[in-house]
């Protein structure tokens, strides 16, 4: 029986690493986003709304990384048949739209993160090049 684990966590440098690739791909793109880093238990690591970018977007940004950082797979994968109950039963603490990735390293869930303020497709663009900041593992939205 072991009682005790050893487990990789998102340090702050890494945190500040993605949401400093995230703005630099959102502004690539020309869409001001909200950008908010959960550690695998859903705690906010870091969390930015862009100059111009949505307010309410930073809900569903949240949303987003908690749902990715809960199942371990992007937002977007979370079945239509369930998507409204999910919503309701978490009070809209969980989502199905498009914009939520897993932190993943070598494998392991280290978190999720969330962006919200445009397309779906701009949302995970810019998540992916967070992830890619810090070598985490590719994950396709």
């Amino acid at each position: 029986m072991n009682l005790f684990i050893t487990q990789t966590q998102l340090t702050h440098y890494a945190v500040m690493a993605m949401l400093e690739a995230a703005v630099a791909k959102a502004e690539e793109i020309g869409q001001p986003q909200c950008i908010v880093i959960v550690d695998a238990g859903g705690e906010l690591l870091g969390e930015l709304r862009m100059t111009g970018a949505k307010f309410l977007s930073r809900r569903s940004a949240r949303a987003k990384a908690l749902t990715a950082a809960s199942t371990g797979a992007p937002s977007a994968a979370m079945p239509e048949t369930v998507r409204m109950a999910a919503g309701l039963a978490t009070q809209g603490g969980v989502t199905g739209l498009p914009g939520g990735l897993p932190v993943r390293k070598d494998g392991a869930l280290l978190g999720g993160i969330g962006v919200g303020s445009g397309s779906g497709e701009q949302d995970i663009a810019v998540a992916q090049a967070a992830l890619a900041a810090i070598g985490a593992d590719e994950t396709a939205g």
